[in-house]
C-alpha cells in the first residue's frame, strides 16, 4: 500500500538528496538564465552577434557534456561508493560558483560559457548517481513516491530559479546579487549532500572504459536487451522532447501568436511547473506505491489531445499593433482560460506520465548495472532534446508558426499515445476501466498491504457474486493477471472482446489436463485469478466450491490470496433480482485477506489428498466470508442493516392475524414499544417478557 510521500520528508533516507537535488537544479537555472539575459541584452550587443546565436550556442554547451560524459558517470556511480562521490561534484559547484561569479563580475563571456559547459558536466556526473541512489534507500512501494517528490522540486526549482536568473541580472548590481547567491546555494548543497547516506559500490571491481563513444553504444545496447528498460527510457526522452519544445517557445509564442508580453511567459513557465509537481504528486494515489506503466497510456493520450487543442485556441489576444498586452489584459478575454486549461492540462498528463517510467527504470534494472542504465537515459534525453530545436528549426525555415510547430508535437504525440496504447492495451483499458467502477460504485479496496506480501507466482480466489468480479480485479489489483475461463462461456459473443484487451486462458473443468496446464502457468510466475465457486451465485451466499484453485496452488507451491467482494451482487449484474433488491450503482468493497499456503498431510493419497484439499478450500472461502463480515454489531443495527439493504418496503414478518409488516413498520413498531419498556425500567436492568409467538414477540 502507498505510503504517505510527504512522510519521506522526515527520513534522512530522502531528505538530504532532496534538498541536494532541489538546491542544484536551482543554481542551474539561476545562472542559465542570468547567461541569456546577459547574453540577449548586453554581451551579444558588445560583441556585435546576433543574440539568438549566443543563446543557441550556450543551449548546446549545457547539452553537450551528457553525450562526452555520461558513459564515464555511469561506469563511476556503480564503481564507488555514492554518497561519497556526490559530496565531491557538490564541492566541485562550489568552486565552479567562484568560476561563475567571476565571470559576471569581469563580464566575461568565454568564462561564462566555459562555465556553463563545466556545469552540464556536473549535471551529466549527478544524474546517475541521483537517480541511482533513490533505490538504495527506499523500498519500492516507496519509489513512486519518491520521484514524484524529485520531479515537483525539480520543476519548481527550475522554474523559480529561472525567474530569480532574470529579475535580479536586469538590476543595477545585477552580477554581484547573482553571484552572491550561486555561490550561498552551492554551499548550502554542498552541506545537505553531506547528510546523504551511504550506499554502497554496485561493482566495485568494475574497470572503467575510458574509451566515451564505444562505452556509450555498449550501454545504450545493454539498455537495448531488456525491452521494459528500453521502452522506459524511450518514453522518459519522448516527455523531455516535448517538455523542451514547449519550454523554448513559450518566448516566441507568448509575443507573436498571442500578442502578449513576458508577464504571460512567466505565468506559461509558472502552470507548466506547477501541473507537472500536480501530475506527479498524484501518481502516488493513483498507483497506491505499485511500480507499475497503468496509466502511463492514459497520460499519454491526454498530453496528445491537450496539445492538439491548444493549437486550435491559440488566437492572438492583443491588438495587431506593437504594444503587447500585460498579464491582467491576457486574463481577460474568455480564450486565454482554454490556453491555460490546455498547457495545466499537458503538464499535469506529464506528471503523470513521467514518474512511474523513472520508478519502472530504478526499480527493474539491475543493480549492478542501475546507474549506467540512467546514464543511457541521460544520454538519450540529451539527444531528444537537441533533436527537438534542431526539428523546431527545421519546421520554423519551412514557414511554421508556433502553434503549428504544437500541432506538428501534438500529431507525433498521439502516433507516440497510440504506439504505448498497443504495447500496454491492458494498461489503457484498466484505467479508464477503473476510473468508470470507482465514479460509479466509489469502489473501495481494503487491504492491499496484504496483496504485496506475495510475489508474482499466487492464485488469487474470489467469491462470484456478479458479471462485474472480472473488471473489478482487473481494473483495481496491480500488475497484470490472468484469468481462467470456461472453455464454454468463452466462446459466447459478449466474452471475445475481451480476450484482446485481457489475459485469459480457456480451460474445460471436464478435462483432468486443465489442472495441470494451470500449474504451469503458475509456476512460470502468473498471477492466476479464479473463483471457486466456478459460477455466480443464485442465493447470495457461497455456491459449492471446488477443490481445482486449492489443487493448483498446492502443486505449484504457491500461496492462496482470498479476495471478497462485496456489494456487486446489489447490482444488476448479478443474478439477485427477486432476492434482493438490486440498485443502479451500490457502494462495491474487495477486501482482500492475508495470503495462505496449503500443506496436505503426508501420506495421503491422491483421492485423499484433493478430498482434504477441498475442505480445506472451502473452510479458507468460508472463513473469507466470516471475516470480512461485521460480526461486532448488535441484533438492531443488522435490523437496520437488512432494511438498507432490501429496502423499508420490503415484507419481512408476518402472523396469524394476517397484517404483515415491513422493515420500516418494524422499526418503528421497535423504537415504540423501547419507550414503553424504558418507561418501566431501570438502566442495565435485566427485564423478561413473556409474549406469543408472534409478530409482538420479533
Amino acid at each position: 500500500m502507498a505510503k504517505p510521500q510527504f512522510e519521506l520528508f522526515k527520513t534522512k533516507r530522502f531528505m538530504p538528496l532532496f534538498v541536494t537535488q532541489f538546491l542544484g537544479a536551482f543554481n542551474d537555472n539561476l545562472f542559465k538564465n542570468a547567461l541569456i539575459i546577459l547574453v540577449t541584452y548586453v554581451i551579444a550587443a558588445e560583441a556585435g552577434m546576433e543574440p539568438q546565436l549566443l543563446v543557441t550556442i550556450a543551449a548546446g554547451l549545457f547539452i553537450l557534456p551528457f553525450f562526452l560524459f555520461s558513459a564515464f558517470a555511469g561506469q563511476l556511480a556503480d564503481k564507488l561508493e555514492k554518497s561519497a562521490l556526490i559530496r565531491k561534484i557538490k564541492l566541485f559547484e562550489v568552486v565552479l560558483m567562484v568560476l561563475a561569479g567571476a565571470g559576471f563580475l569581469l563580464g566575461s563571456t568565454y568564462m561564462l560559457l566555459a562555465v556553463l559547459f563545466l556545469m552540464g558536466a556536473q549535471s551529466a556526473f549527478f544524474g546517475p548517481l541521483k537517480y541511482g541512489v533513490l533505490p538504495e534507500h527506499l523500498e519500492e512501494e516507496e519509489l513512486i513516491g519518491g520521484n514524484a517528490l524529485i520531479e515537483t522540486g525539480t520543476f519548481l526549482s527550475i522554474l523559480i530559479g529561472t525567474l530569480l536568473g532574470g529579475l535580479l541580472i536586469r538590476t543595477p548590481i545585477g552580477p554581484e546579487l547573482v553571484s552572491v547567491l550561486l555561490e550561498l546555494v552551492a554551499v548550502a548543497g554542498f552541506m545537505a549532500s553531506k547528510k546523504i547516506p551511504e550506499a554502497p559500490s554496485s561493482v566495485p571491481d568494475l574497470k572503467v572504459n575510458w574509451n566515451f563513444i564505444g562505452e556509450t553504444f555498449t550501454m545504450v545496447r545493454q539498455a537495448g536487451k531488456r525491452e521494459v528498460l528500453f521502452l522506459a527510457i524511450l518514453g522518459i526522452s519522448w516527455f523531455w522532447f516535448v517538455g523542451a519544445t514547449f519550454l523554448t517557445q513559450f518566448p516566441a509564442y507568448a509575443k507573436d501568436t498571442l500578442g502578449a508580453n513576458e508577464e504571460v511567459v512567466t505565468l506559461f513557465l509558472a502552470l507548466f511547473s506547477i501541473g507537472i509537481g500536480i501530475g506527479s504528486l498524484l501518481c502516488n494515489r493513483l498507483l497506491r506505491g505499485i511500480v507499475t506503466a497503468r496509466f502511463v497510456p492514459l497520460a499519454a493520450v491526454l498530453m496528445a489531445l491537450f496539445c492538439g487543442d491548444l493549437y486550435f485556441a491559440s488566437v492572438r489576444v492583443g491588438e495587431h499593433g506593437d504594444t503587447l498586452v500585460g498579464i491582467m489584459a491576457f486574463l481577460a478575454a474568455p480564450t486565454s482560460w482554454r490556453i491555460l486549461f490546455d498547457m495545466m492540462g499537458i503538464a499535469v498528463a506529464g506528471g503523470v506520465y513521467i514518474v512511474p517510467l523513472y520508478a519502472i527504470l530504478q526499480a527493474r534494472s539491475p543493480r549492478t548495472q542501475r546507474a549506467r542504465v540512467i546514464a543511457a537515459n541521460n544520454i538519450m534525453n540529451a539527444l531528444f532534446m537537441a533533436a527537438s530545436s534542431l526539428v523546431t528549426v527545421a519546421l520554423f525555415s519551412i514557414g511554421f508558426t508556433v502553434p503549428g510547430v504544437f500541432m506538428v508535437v501534438a500529431i507525433v504525440s498521439a502516433l507516440v499515445a497510440l504506439y504505448i496504447v498497443r504495447l500496454l492495451p491492458q494498461d489503457l483499458v484498466q484505467s479508464i476501466v477503473r476510473t468508470l467502477l470507482k465514479t460509479f460504485y466509489r469502489v473501495e479496496v481494503k487491504g492491499l498491504e496484504n496483496y504485496q506480501k506475495v510475489h508474482n507466482k499466487v492464485v488469487i480466489i474470489a467469491n462470484h457474486t456478479s458479471f462485474l468480479d472480472g473488471l473489478l480485479l482487473g481494473a483495481f489489483l496491480p500488475h497484470q493477471l490472468t484469468f481462467a475461463i470456461n472453455t464454454h462461456i468463452a466462446k459466447t459473443w459478449w466474452v471475445k472482446p475481451a480476450f484482446a484487451l485481457f489475459d485469459l486462458i480457456t480451460l474445460d473443468p471436464t478435462n483432468p489436463m486443465a489442472t495441470k496446464s494451470l500449474v504451469k502457468e503458475v509456476k512460470k510466475g502468473r498471477r492466476i485469478v479464479i473463483f471457486p465457486e466456478g459460477r455466480l451465485t443464485v442465493t447470495g451466499a457461497l455456491m459449492k466450491v471446488y477443490e481445482g484453485p486449492g489443487t493448483i496452488a498446492y502443486l505449484s507451491n504457491a500461496p492462496l490470496l482470498p479476495i471478497r467482494i462485496e456489494g456487486a451482487q446489489f447490482t444488476p449484474f448479478s443474478r439477485l433480482k427477486g432476492i434482493l433488491r438490486l440498485r443502479l450503482f451500490p457502494k462495491i468493497t474487495l477486501t482482500i485477506q492475508e495470503p495462505v499456503k496449503f500443506n496436505a498431510p503426508e501420506g495421503l493419497s491422491a483421492r485423499d489428498r484433493r478430498r482434504w484439499l477441498a475442505e480445506a478450500l472451502y473452510d479458507q472461502m468460508s472463513s473469507l466470508m466470516f471475516a470480512t463480515s461485521s460480526t461486532g454489531r448488535t441484533l438492531f443495527e443488522s435490523l437496520i442493516d437488512a432494511r438498507r439493504v432490501h429496502g423499508g418496503g420490503q415484507i419481512v414478518l408476518e402472523d396469524i392475524e394476517r397484517s404483515p409488516l415491513t422493515y420500516s413498520k418494524l422499526l418503528l413498531a421497535s423504537f415504540a414499544l423501547g419507550r414503553r419498556i424504558k418507561r418501566r425500567t431501570k438502566a442495565r436492568e435485566k427485564v423478561g417478557l413473556m409474549l406469543p409467538n408472534s409478530v409482538g414477540a420479533v
